[in-house]
C-alpha cells in the first residue's frame, strides 16, 4: 500500500512539473517542426562541408585575437535570456526588463523557450562532438566545457536562442530590424569564435529556428501576447519621445 502511495505521489509530482514547464511554452518539443525530417543532419567528417567547418574553426581562432570580439563572444557564451537582454539592448533601442516592460519580456521569455525546443530531439539523436573536443583545445569559456561535453553540438542551442530573440525583437520594433538581425547573427557566429560549435551547427540552428518561429504564429496565445508587446513598445516609445 505504501509503495503504491509513493508511486502515485511521484507520478503526480512529475505531472505537475511538466504542467509548470508547459505553462512557459506555446508548443512542446513534439509539436514543433521536426528538423530531423525536413533537413539533413550534421556533415560527414569526410565531406567538403566538414572541411568548411574546420576552416571556420580556424577563422574563429583568428577572431579571438580581436579583444573586442573575443570579449563579446565570451559574454554571449553565458546562456540565458538575461544575457540576450543585456547584449541586444543597443540593437533593440530600449531596455527590456520583467518589471519595466512585462509584456515584451513575457513574449521573449516564452517565445525563445518554445523555439529552443526545436533543438531538443536532434541534439540527443546526433550527439555530435564539438570542435574543442575534436581538436583537444580549450574554448574562450572553459566554465562550460564539462557540460558541453555531455551535450550534442548539432544544432546550436545558443544560436537558436539568439536568432529567435532577434526575430521576436524585430517583430516588436521593425524600425531597428537591421541592427537587431545583425546582432542576432553575430550572436550565433560567436559560438564559432568561442570554439563551442561548428559553423554548420549555427547555420542549421538558424534554419530550424526560422521554422519554429513560423510555427509560433499559429498559436493564438502567442499572437495575443505579441500584440500586447507591440502595444507596450509603442506606448513606451511615445513616452520617451516626449
Amino acid at each position: 500500500m505504501k509503495k503504491k502511495l509513493v508511486l502515485i505521489v511521484g507520478l503526480c509530482m512529475t505531472l505537475a512539473t511538466h504542467a509548470q514547464e508547459n505553462e512557459k511554452l506555446y508548443f512542446t518539443a513534439e509539436q514543433m517542426p521536426d528538423m530531423m525530417v525536413f533537413m539533413p543532419g550534421p556533415p560527414d567528417s569526410t565531406s567538403t562541408a566538414f572541411a568548411y567547418d574546420v576552416s571556420r574553426y580556424y577563422w574563429g581562432k583568428e577572431m579571438r585575437k580581436d579583444s573586442v570580439r573575443a570579449a563579446e563572444a565570451t559574454r554571449d557564451a553565458v546562456y540565458g535570456l538575461a544575457t540576450i537582454l543585456t547584449e541586444f539592448r543597443e540593437a533593440f533601442g530600449m531596455e527590456i526588463t520583467k518589471e519595466g516592460t512585462p509584456e515584451i519580456y513575457k513574449v521573449l521569455d516564452m517565445g525563445t523557450e518554445t523555439c529552443g525546443k526545436v533543438c531538443s530531439l536532434p541534439k540527443k539523436k546526433y550527439m555530435r562532438r564539438r570542435p574543442f573536443m575534436v581538436f583537444n583545445e580549450g574554448t574562450l569559456y572553459p566554465e562550460d566545457e564539462p557540460s558541453l561535453r555531455k551535450n550534442g553540438s548539432f544544432p546550436s542551442g545558443h544560436t537558436t536562442l539568439g536568432w529567435s530573440a532577434a526575430l521576436l525583437m524585430m517583430e516588436i520594433n521593425p524600425d531597428r530590424a537591421n541592427e537587431i538581425l545583425a546582432r542576432g547573427y553575430r550572436y550565433g557566429e560567436n559560438r564559432v569564435v568561442v570554439g563551442a560549435h561548428w559553423q554548420s551547427d549555427t547555420d542549421a540552428a538558424r534554419i530550424a529556428t526560422s521554422a519554429a518561429y513560423a510555427k509560433l504564429h499559429t498559436s493564438e496565445a502567442f499572437l495575443l501576447q505579441m500584440r500586447k508587446a507591440r502595444e507596450e513598445f509603442k506606448r513606451l516609445s511615445l513616452q520617451s519621445a516626449k
